[in-house]
């Protein structure tokens, strides 16, 4: 589908597009491993035990409660045992869950993957996991989601968005789907945002810049949210078949 005109859309729907493939690709990584990963092709994991004190920790650090840190905890084994099985969730491991295969380059992926790492060691431990998921639960501060908004369109970790992250960000998700805009179109999603944004005219958005303007145009968050995250033991009960928790 080619778009070739964007006067029906504000601003922050133009930016949206780009957004919600990111959030999209968290809600399959769940669903994925719960209902659709083929138990019969992952070895099965080794018998990794967490205390109730680690649980207890992480919930207090988290949205989550002691029982569904415990069903997180399950989630993680099955991703970090279907390549290497240590313990550690490898890139390759959450793009085989996503994809069904651990080859090839994504956008979306690798800053899934990224900002989810946050000690930048190349793995994602347990505890990141948690944090990470911790983001998206409804109970989470306004201020983390717009922080992590921030850092997913800051792809150079600069401290600043800028036009060609925009528009990397935009070109990237116009290849992941069908949907195709006019070179145009993406300059003037490009060109609006950074008027309305971009306040001091430097050429780039400040994390300040950008909490204003999300305040503006609170559409852009509203995919930061994913309500079953409330309760994933009852979302997804299958995680707590078979939890060893040491007290």
């Amino acid at each position: 589908m080619i778009v070739q005109t964007s006067s029906s859309l504000s601003v922050a729907e133009r930016l949206c597009f780009v957004v919600i493939p990111f959030i999209a690709m968290i809600e399959v990584l769940v669903s994925t491993v719960s209902g659709c990963f083929d138990c019969r092709r992952v070895q099965r994991p080794k018998k990794i035990k967490c205390r109730y004190g680690e649980l207890a920790r992480l919930a207090g650090e988290s949205r989550f409660t002691v029982n569904e840190v415990e069903a997180l905890f399950e989630l993680f084994k099955k991703l970090s045992s279907s390549i290497f099985d240590d313990g550690l969730l490898h890139k390759e491991e959450l793009q085989f869950a996503l994809f069904k295969s651990p080859y090839g380059e994504n956008l979306f992926l690798d800053r899934v993957f990224d900002l989810f790492d946050e000690k930048k060691n190349g793995v994602i431990e347990f505890e990141e996991f948690v944090h990470a998921l911790s983001i998206f639960h409804p109970n989470a501060p306004l201020d983390e989601k717009i922080d992590f908004s921030f850092r997913l369109y800051d792809l150079r970790q600069t401290g600043f968005i800028e036009r060609e992250e925009v528009r990397e960000m935009v070109v990237a998700i116009l290849t992941e789907s069908d949907m195709k805009l006019t070179d145009e179109l993406v300059e003037a999603i490009i060109d609006k945002t950074f008027v309305e944004a971009d306040i001091d005219g430097d050429g780039r958005i400040s994390i300040d810049e950008w909490k204003a303007f999300v305040s503006r145009h609170p559409a852009l968050l509203k995919n930061m949210t994913l309500p079953y995250l409330m309760d994933i033991t009852t979302a997804y009960p299958s995680f707590v078949f078979n939890t060893v928790v040491e007290d």
